[in-house]
C-alpha cells in the first residue's frame, strides 16, 4: 500500500468515525418507561426514565428495563458501526491484511 492509499483510507476512517459520533440510536423499553440514547461509537448520550412508570414496590422491573435497553442499544450501535466499516474491511482484505 502506498502513502496515497494509506492517506485516502485514513480519511475514510475519520469520516466514518465522525458519522458514528453524530448517529444516535434510541432504544425504548417498558412502553416508554426507559429510553436510552447511544451514539454509533457506543457512547451513552442519555438515559430517560419516565417517573409515571416507576413503581417503587417493583424497582426490579425498572432495573430490568434499564439493563435491557442498554444492552440492546450497545448491540444496535455495534451493528451500525459494523455496517459502516464493511466497505473498509473489503479494502483491507484486498490489501492482504
Amino acid at each position: 500500500m502506498n502513502r496515497f492509499d494509506q492517506a485516502k483510507m485514513l480519511l475514510r476512517v475519520k469520516k466514518i468515525q465522525k458519522e458514528l459520533q453524530k448517529q444516535i440510536i434510541t432504544v425504548e423499553k417498558g412502553d416508554g418507561a426507559v429510553i436510552v440514547e447511544i451514539t454509533g461509537e457506543q457512547k451513552i448520550k442519555k438515559i430517560h426514565i419516565d417517573p409515571d412508570f416507576v413503581d417503587l414496590d417493583d424497582i426490579n422491573q425498572l432495573e430490568r428495563w434499564v439493563e435491557e435497553a442498554v444492552k440492546e442499544a450497545i448491540q444496535e450501535s455495534q451493528k451500525v458501526a459494523a455496517e459502516k466499516m464493511q466497505p473498509m474491511m473489503g479494502m483491507l482484505g484486498n490489501l492482504g491484511m
